[in-house]
């Protein structure tokens, strides 16, 4: 079958030669957008090279708006696997679109990463990429655009999932049929949970960024607003592991982190539930806590859950409830509703009158 040829692509490559050449120049939206509409799956494969290493090369430089430039290399990327992207994006380069404060940047880059949920082999060559994951958290947890960070909450939680060396998998036994991981899929190393778990500056990074403590307007410092942003992303993505690897992300790692965080050898969740949000103050992160904690307990009730898995939620649930009359009325609630599944009121039941 003849190839249809695509119109305006020579001009295109020309375009992309000038702006190598000078990055001030102006995008030709018309002819970006021209190019990228004919572009589907039949015809994408041989415009890669020829495109793609000039539109990765033009987005290190390029200091106006990048979106068309990110969005058509995001489609030509579509049929790429991970270990191909890498040869066309560096880190640096990846880098460098996950600090742009173009949306569109930090897309294409997300998109870069998430290829990386295709195999746990992927996951593990990107543990060895500390900057991009880095900057990936960095992103993740910053980033004032909500359908950036909603991409990278949905990659995170994807990547850690392939990542999750199943067979080691922390004290439950999971009943779970909404798991991602396809049944054919050997388990993964782990080398990417312990990137961010066993990385001291990354550790750092994602409690400071989170705390409520540590609120400003400097440079690395998120104000109010992006304070909430940063909290709800990581309540949003714990539910998930904490099915997947209930013991590290509930065990110290870093004593001397969590004690300037106010916790002692709980680890990250107890930090997220009794510690980061500030209650009095943020009325709306105190919502978005109560709706974690309906989730979590949801998603718990449906594991097999052992003796050091209850000690731990009994102990979690009697700090925060004890100390939260909203919260503790809204479990009391819950367990009283008729919609509420019988798992989970059984959950709700064993803790109320749980004794160690």
């Amino acid at each position: 079958m003849e190839e249809i040829p695509i119109t305006g692509l020579e001009e295109l490559e020309k375009h992309l030669d000038i702006l190598l050449e000078a990055p001030d120049t102006p995008l030709d939206a018309k002819l970006f957008d021209e190019v990228e509409l004919q572009l589907n799956d039949p015809n994408i494969p041989p415009l890669i090279p020829r495109l793609l290493p000039k539109l990765t090369q033009i987005l290190l430089t390029y200091t106006e708006d990048p979106t068309l430039l990110a969005s058509l290399s995001t489609k030509l990327l579509r049929p790429i696997k991970f270990t191909q992207a890498l040869t066309l994006a560096s880190e640096d380069a990846l880098i460098s679109a996950l600090r742009s404060p173009a949306p569109a940047a930090a897309i294409l880059a997300i998109t870069v990463i998430e290829k990386a949920t295709r195999s746990p082999g992927d996951t593990a060559i990107l543990s060895i990429m500390k900057g991009v994951v880095e900057s990936f958290l960095r992103t993740w947890l910053s980033t004032p655009h909500v359908g950036v960070g909603e991409k990278a909450t949905k990659t995170l939680g994807d990547l850690l999932e392939v990542d999750c060396d199943r067979r080691n998998s922390a004290d439950i036994d999971t009943k779970m049929s909404g798991l991602q991981i396809a049944s054919g899929m050997p388990p993964g190393q782990g080398l990417l949970w312990r990137r961010i778990f066993q990385d001291r500056g990354i550790y750092d990074l994602i409690f400071s960024l989170c705390s409520f403590t540590t609120m400003g307007s400097g440079e690395g410092q998120l104000d109010e607003r992006q304070k909430s942003l940063a909290q709800a992303r990581l309540l949003r993505v714990l539910p998930r592991l904490a099915v997947l690897d209930f013991q590290t992300i509930t065990r110290s790692h870093f004593p001397d982190i969590e004690a300037r965080y106010g916790i002692r050898e709980q680890g990250l969740l107890y930090f997220a539930c009794a510690e980061m949000v500030d209650k009095e103050e943020d009325l709306l992160m105190h919502i978005t806590l109560i709706d974690f904690f309906v989730e979590f307990l949801d998603m718990m009730s449906n594991t097999a859950i052992t003796k050091t898995t209850m000690d731990y939620l009994a102990v979690l649930m009697k700090k925060v409830a004890g100390s939260d009359s909203t919260l503790y009325k809204s479990l009391e609630s819950l367990a009283l509703s008729p919609d509420t599944s019988p798992e989970l009121v059984d959950l709700l039941v064993k803790l109320n009158e749980y004794e160690r």
